[in-house]
């Protein structure tokens, strides 16, 4: 087949540059990832993580009109319920041209936006039942069940996102023994290899081939568990993956040379933005941060910056302010800001800064009002921003070391601790809970006997209750009949 006929690969589909030569050992790198139609995402950067297609708290319009988000993350199974052929997601029943993804189609995201879809959410829900040789354990809407690899190809076919995370044989919530892990590289192997093939088989011809660019998984086991399944990456997939997707911050010095030149797409879950910089310096390119949620949902608001400014004059006179570490954020439930009309972050620009103060903040978490979690999360997706766009220019000067350590002793180690409720939890994005154990949330509504008991005690006591008449209130004394 010549070169004019040739059907494309992912890597033709999809550009991701490294802006300077590869370092030949474990480093920060700037990149440059071009997906076709798509606005390109400078690198490291984050991808956020969305809820049924959206960022929580975050409606579209705000989204586009009051942050920078240009990524975002989709977990499959917050949209299927029940395994073919028993049901069939509305999402997959959409009618699309043959340019459409049903996936941005149904979620009504713009096409400047990046789609990385995963088989789960992130942070992922440990599954009761276990994987298999062809399938992976799930949590839907409904409750658990199997995903079975080849359901999970047809819907990249079907929903053509811009990018797909690999099925990989994951074990959560507890380290898997010496054949389990055998297990893992093979059926993670076996998924990749069948996946890669059924997607952009040499077979195929141009209108088959899948344009989403597939990122293959590594798995979270030393190098040596896993060589055969990365010189089969190396000499037979290499034409079809398109970026790797890594589980915890120590894959990434087990990633081999000649895939070195692929984009790196971390779900560790870093905890505090020190994490995130731990993950940067390994040469993490793309990363989902879970802690940007749920500092919103605790009312945190997000105060960092990078490098860490340097102390001011009044603060250098004391050697406390000197030892005492700078909170990483606000907790917003405070009393202290009862009163307080200062913006989140003095000299911030973003939408809540700009047009609301922290007494309004703390209010309207007290009233349980959503739009103090909207706010919240405006304001901590920028901080975000302006921290990813510092590093990318810390690297370029040559600094980021110098300025990581910096940082690390100006910052306290963790995020402060939540003191007040958060947004009311979802059922089925939370643990399974077993038998005897509270419910989650307090009970919004209950039955009316409580407030029949004290209307009755007040008839008895003699106080007014609001069934009396205008003559019986001023026999009581408690208003005056007029006319």
């Amino acid at each position: 087949m010549g070169p004019e006929t040739r059907p494309q690969t992912p890597d033709e589909m999809a550009c991701f540059t490294l802006l300077e030569p590869a370092p030949p050992v474990l480093a920060p790198r700037l990149g440059r990832l071009a997906v076709a139609g798509r606005k390109p995402l400078r690198t490291p950067h984050y991808v956020a993580i969305t809820s049924r297609g959206t960022v929580p708290h975050v409606a579209h319009d705000v989204m586009r009109g009051h942050t920078s988000i240009s990524s975002l993350y989709i977990g499959l199974e917050d949209f299927i319920e029940r395994a073919p052929p028993y049901d069939v997601p509305p999402m997959y029943k959409l009618p699309t041209a043959a340019h459409e993804s049903a996936l941005r189609k149904f979620i009504s995201m713009p096409e400047e936006t990046i789609l990385v879809m995963g088989p789960r959410r992130v942070p992922p829900i440990v599954c009761p039942v276990s994987n298999t040789a062809n399938s992976i354990a799930i949590l839907t809407s409904v409750g658990f069940r199997q995903l079975e690899a080849a359901h999970y190809i047809e819907a990249v076919q079907k929903l053509r996102p811009d990018i797909v995370v690999g099925l990989a044989d994951l074990v959560l919530g507890q380290k898997p023994g010496v054949k389990r892990r055998e297990k893992m590289v093979d059926r993670t192997h076996a998924y990749t290899r069948d996946a890669t093939g059924q997607l952009y088989g040499d077979w195929l011809d141009e209108e088959q081939r899948s344009k989403t660019l597939y990122f293959a998984p590594v798995l979270p086991l030393e190098n040596t568990q896993q060589l055969l399944y990365f010189d089969e990456l190396e000499d037979e997939l290499r034409n079809y993956i398109s970026g790797l997707s890594l589980y915890e911050s120590a894959s990434l010095s087990i990633i081999p040379e000649s895939l070195g030149d692929l984009p790196r797409l971390s779900f560790s879950e870093p905890k505090t933005p020190q994490d995130v910089l731990r993950e940067i310096s390994l040469g993490a390119d793309l990363i989902t941060i879970p802690f940007i949620g749920a500092a919103s949902d605790g009312g945190i608001a997000l105060d960092f910056v990078f490098p860490a400014p340097p102390f001011r004059e009044e603060e250098v006179s004391t050697s406390a302010s000197k030892s005492t570490p700078k909170p990483l954020g606000m907790n917003m439930w405070s009393p202290s800001y009862s009163t307080d009309l200062s913006p989140l972050v003095e000299g911030c620009e973003c939408y809540t800064c700009r047009k609301h103060h922290r007494a309004y903040i703390r209010h309207l978490l007290s009233a349980k009002e959503m739009l103090a979690w909207t706010l919240l999360q405006i304001h901590n997706y920028q901080t975000m921003d302006i921290f990813f766009d510092a590093v990318r220019e810390s690297i370029q000067r040559g600094t980021f070391e110098e300025d990581v350590r910096t940082f690390e002793r100006t910052y306290a180690p963790a995020l402060p601790e939540q003191t007040g409720q958060g947004p009311r939890l979802r059922g089925y994005q939370l643990p399974p809970s077993g038998p005897h154990e509270p419910k989650r949330n307090p009970r919004v509504y209950g039955r009316l006997d409580d407030a029949a008991e004290k209307f009755a005690e007040a008839q008895s006591s003699g106080t007014a209750t609001p069934d009396v008449g205008a003559d019986e209130l001023q026999g009581r004394g408690v208003a005056e009949k007029q006319g």
